[in-house]
């Protein structure tokens, strides 16, 4: 009759760990570069995050909460604890979107992330409601990825966002909001 499901693959691990044992030791190089020089960091995120569709605002750091209450006007949304910022809605089923702070941008990819920490809500605050603002303070940017994930805690949950939920079918046609918010804004406060 043949050899079990469980017998194959019994073997077929056996067979692998035999030859991953011959191998040996083999040493990972590391060489990758871990920083990177941008003359502008801001400069170069906005230009990445307007790139995605993304809006963007570049403003002093004093008109950010005016901004905030103009650009969300009379939009219900979730202010997570932790943001500068009074009232806010809670209930994700009548939500209109969310406004949240981060915890790092990358200048060279024009990607928020935030690890949930204060002022940046839970992971289905900020995926499920149709539109998110986001304030980015100008510290907060660095150039190139290994420099964000070397500012970050492996231990906490992380969402990578570059610009609004999108997807394409096979013939191409975006569609967006299907993961997460249709609309991405972006305050960069400097």
């Amino acid at each position: 009759m043949g050899r079990s499901v469980m017998g194959a693959r019994e073997e077929i691990l056996a067979r692998i760990g035999k030859a991953v044992a011959r191998a040996g030791d083999v040493e990972i190089p590391r060489d990758y570069r871990t920083t990177q020089q941008v003359e502008d960091l801001v400069a170069l995120f906005a230009e990445r995050v307007d790139d995605y569709r993304a809006i963007v605002h570049v403003i002093p750091s004093a008109e950010v909460p005016a901004r905030i209450d103009q650009i969300i006007g009379d939009r219900r949304v979730i202010v997570p604890d932790g943001f500068d910022r009074d009232g806010g809605w809670t209930d994700l089923n009548t939500a209109d979107g969310v406004v949240t702070g981060c915890a790092v941008a990358v200048a060279e990819t024009g990607t928020i992330v935030l690890d949930h920490g204060p002022g940046q809500g839970t992971r289905a605050q900020t995926l499920v409601p149709d539109y998110h603002l986001c304030v980015v303070r100008a510290g907060q940017i660095v150039s190139c990825v290994p420099e964000a994930v070397a500012r970050l805690d492996p231990a906490r949950p992380l969402t990578w966002i570059s610009g609004p939920s999108a997807t394409s079918d096979i013939e191409l046609n975006r569609v967006e909001g299907v993961h997460g918010p249709r609309t991405l804004e972006v305050i960069i406060s400097t």
